[in-house]
């Protein structure tokens, strides 16, 4: 008989059961999405890096030069043959000049600085007569002598009382040497410390040209040039009480009674000055002044012209006079209004970022007084441009310099308007 049986129990290990193509097949778009997401994610970085950086700050072009002409050929004056001068416009500069710098005679042109020191110790307002001065016995007791030997002088009596206007009168109008010579007493004491007064002034004027021996001009000695005497006249011309005064054509004296001003070309043609001057060494000399009206501005010339010939000194001042009276006629015929900047004429070139930009215009026209060929200095002054800006829109100022005269200039205006540009242009510039 059998026993009983025991049965083993057998475990096997369970093996998964390999996935099916279509559980495969749901898992790959995961994967492919993933991909995608992280090229787009790099993508998207890549696009936005260039937002990140800031735009270039705009450029500012200028197209117009620092200085420029007036276009047209310079005038050609009608110069003496022998001698020297010079033309200038108050205010604009010189507008020609003759016969070289060679320090010359010039007689009693000399009293144009006699007078102006005697204005600048002793001022004067307009129409004032100023402090009194009285004639010594020594003074007047020269007279005789003096006129023996055929100065120009106004007759005087020791104790005559006479004012400071008066004085100045005499030795701009007649031309009195004899009063130059009593001024120049009554304020430094001594005729020689008043000539040093005077070489001291020419000096602080930039007169290199210029040195004075006497107050009268008489002595031959006392040179100077045309361009330093038009220096000086510019000047003494500032003066009211000297503008007042070389304007006469006669003035009323205590002893003298009424004195005529040698100055034939005064009130005509608009001249309002300013002092003759004649010897045989110095020949006949002119500094002149004129106030002339062009386009509504009134201008002065001042000119001097020196060392014209002549047996006597009708002769000389006659030939004085018809010089100066055609460098006057060609000097005005010069002058005319220019318009050097039209309004809406591009002043610079704005390059902002990316490839955007505008102009900036005038936004009116520049007008100027001078002649053909006179050099202009232009000054623009421009703030910095933002990148975003409306046009029309008032941006800085143009500024215009004639010679030393009033400047003239307009406000700028933006052109076009210039804007930002767009997210998508400043990823595509990137690439």
């Amino acid at each position: 008989m059998r026993g009983p049986t025991h049965m083993q129990t057998v475990e096997f290990a369970r093996i998964p059961p390999a996935p099916s193509v279509r559980q495969g097949r749901r898992r790959l778009p995961w994967l492919l999405g993933g991909l995608l997401a992280l090229l787009l994610l790099g993508g998207a970085l890549y696009a936005v890096a260039p937002l990140r950086h800031p735009l270039p700050t705009p450029t500012v072009e200028l197209t117009l030069p620092a200085s420029m002409t007036i276009p047209g050929t310079a005038p050609r004056l009608p110069w003496p043959r022998s001698g020297q001068a010079m033309i200038s416009v108050d205010g604009l500069g010189t507008l020609g000049t003759f016969g070289g710098s060679k320090p010359l005679p010039i007689a009693s042109v000399t009293k144009v600085m006699t007078a102006y020191v005697i204005l600048a110790e002793h001022p004067l307002a307009a129409g004032e007569q100023g402090p009194e001065l009285t004639v010594s016995a020594a003074h007047a007791a020269a007279y005789p002598a003096e006129k023996a030997r055929g100065e120009s002088l106004v007759e005087v009596r020791a104790g005559e009382v006479i004012t400071e206007r008066q004085a100045l009168q005499a030795i701009m109008l007649p031309s009195a040497n004899n009063m130059a010579r009593i001024l120049a007493a009554w304020d430094s004491g001594s005729v020689a410390a008043f000539v040093a007064k005077m070489n001291a002034t020419a000096d602080q004027l930039g007169m290199s040209g210029t040195h004075y021996t006497d107050p009268s001009g008489l002595d031959p000695d006392t040179v100077s040039t045309a361009r330093d005497q038009v220096i000086l006249a510019s000047k003494a011309m500032a003066l009211p009480a000297f503008a007042e005064i070389v304007k006469q054509k006669q003035a009323t004296l205590p002893v003298a009674g009424t004195v005529k001003n040698y100055n034939e070309l005064v009130g005509r043609n608009g001249v309002v000055g300013i002092k003759t001057g004649s010897t045989d060494e110095a020949g006949g000399c002119l500094v002149f002044a004129a106030v002339v009206n062009v386009g509504g501005r009134k201008l002065t010339i001042i000119g001097a012209v020196l060392g014209q010939p002549g047996a006597s000194t009708p002769v000389q001042l006659d030939r004085v006079f018809a010089v100066t009276r055609s460098l006057l006629r060609s000097a005005v015929a010069a002058l005319a209004v220019h318009t050097l900047i039209e309004a809406g004429e591009q002043v610079a070139t704005v390059r902002g970022p990316l490839g955007t930009g505008t102009t900036i215009n005038a936004a009116k026209k520049i007008e100027v007084v001078g002649w053909r060929g006179l050099r202009v200095r232009l000054d623009a002054r421009i703030p910095a441009v933002p990148s975003r800006v409306a046009a029309g829109a008032e941006h800085g100022q143009l500024t215009v310099y004639a010679g030393g005269g009033k400047p003239v200039g307009t406000a700028l205006r933006i052109g076009t308007g210039m804007e930002l540009p767009s997210t998508w242009e400043r990823i595509r510039h990137h690439r």
